[in-house]
C-alpha cells in the first residue's frame, strides 16, 4: 500500500467532519445560552434594585427633605447631603494628588524593588475591609490625635481608601501610552519632568480622571469607616474640621431603616435614592470622559 492510500484511509471522512461541526455548533449555542442567562440575571438584579430604590425613594423625596436638617428620626436630609459631599470631596482632594503621583512613579520608574513593594502594598490596601480602616482612623485620629468625631477624620480615612484605586488606574493609563511618545519627546530634548507633566499626563487625563471619579463613587457609598471617624450630627456643618461630628447619607440608610417609625423609613429611602443618583451620575461622567479620551 502506497503513502497516498494510507493518507486517504487515515484522513477523516465527510461524516466525521460533520460530527465535529455539529459538536462545535452545539457547544457554541450552549455557551451563548449560558451567557445570555447570566447576563439576564445580572440585568434583572440591577434593574430590580434601581426600581425598588427609585420607587420607594421618589415617593419619600420632597423639597422639604432637601431644605431642612434631620430632627431625631424626622425632618430632612440637608445636613446629611452637605456632609456626604464635604467628606467625599475633601477625601478625593487629599487622595488624588498622592494617588496620581504614586501611579506615575509606578508606571515610569516602578520596575525595581520599590515599585514592586508599592504595588503589593496597594493591592493589600484594596483588600482591607473598610471597617478596619475606620477602626484605624478611630484609634489614630479620633483618640490619639484628639480630633474626636469630625470631618477631617472621616475625609482622611476615605482618602486612604481611595489611594490604591487612583494609583493603579493612573499606572495602567500611563502604561497604555505608546513608548514612541516618550522617545519623540526625549528626542526633542525634553526633560523627564516635562515629558511626564506636559505630554504624558495630558494624554492620559481621561483614564486618570475616570479613576479618580470611580474612587469618589466608591467612597460616597461607604458607611463603616465613617461610623468610627465622622460620627453623626443632626446639624449642618458649622465650618469646624475637628471636634465636631458631621452627618452623611449612608448613616441615614444604615440607621434609620431599622427604626419603627414611618418618618425614619422615608428618610432612609430618600437617602438611598440620593446616594444612588449621585453614584450613577459619577459613573456616567466617568464613562463619558473615558470614551471621549484623546
Amino acid at each position: 500500500m502506497n503513502a497516498a492510500a494510507e493518507d486517504e484511509m487515515l484522513s477523516p471522512g465527510p461524516s466525521s467532519n460533520k460530527n465535529i461541526y455539529l459538536r462545535r455548533r452545539a457547544s457554541g449555542i450552549l455557551g451563548w445560552m449560558l451567557t445570555t442567562f447570566a447576563f439576564s440575571i445580572l440585568a434583572f438584579a440591577l434593574l430590580y434594585l434601581l426600581g425598588f430604590v427609585l420607587f420607594r425613594g421618589a415617593d419619600a423625596l420632597h423639597m422639604n427633605i432637601l431644605l431642612t436638617d434631620t430632627q431625631g428620626v424626622a425632618g430632612g436630609l440637608r445636613n446629611a447631603i452637605v456632609g456626604s459631599l464635604l467628606i467625599s470631596g475633601m477625601g478625593v482632594i487629599l487622595a488624588a494628588p498622592i494617588g496620581v503621583s504614586a501611579g506615575i512613579y509606578l508606571a515610569e520608574y516602578g520596575d525595581g524593588w520599590l515599585g514592586r513593594t508599592g504595588r503589593f502594598m496597594s493591592d493589600v490596601l484594596v483588600g482591607i475591609p473598610s471597617i478596619v480602616l475606620g477602626y484605624f482612623g478611630y484609634i489614630t485620629m479620633v483618640l490619639y490625635l484628639g480630633w474626636q468625631f469630625s470631618l477631617a477624620a472621616g475625609a482622611l480615612t476615605l482618602s486612604i481608601m481611595m489611594l490604591p484605586y487612583i494609583a493603579r488606574t493612573t499606572e495602567m493609563a500611563f502604561r497604555q501610552l505608546p513608548s514612541a511618545t516618550r522617545e519623540a519627546a526625549f528626542g526633542l530634548g525634553c526633560s523627564e519632568g516635562r515629558v511626564i507633566w506636559s505630554i504624558l499626563l495630558p494624554a492620559a487625563r481621561g483614564p486618570v480622571i475616570t479613576g479618580v471619579l470611580l474612587a469618589l463613587a466608591i467612597a460616597l457609598g461607604e458607611t463603616a469607616p465613617l461610623l468610627y471617624t465622622a460620627g453623626w450630627s443632626n446639624y449642618l456643618w458649622s465650618g469646624h474640621f475637628t471636634h465636631e461630628g458631621v452627618g452623611y447619607l449612608t448613616y441615614v440608610i444604615w440607621s434609620f431603616i431599622g427604626e419603627p417609625y414611618a418618618s425614619a423609613h422615608q428618610l432612609a429611602y430618600a437617602a438611598a435614592l440620593l446616594v444612588t443618583l449621585m453614584i450613577l451620575a459619577i459613573n456616567l461622567i466617568a464613562r463619558l470622559l473615558f470614551y471621549r479620551r484623546p
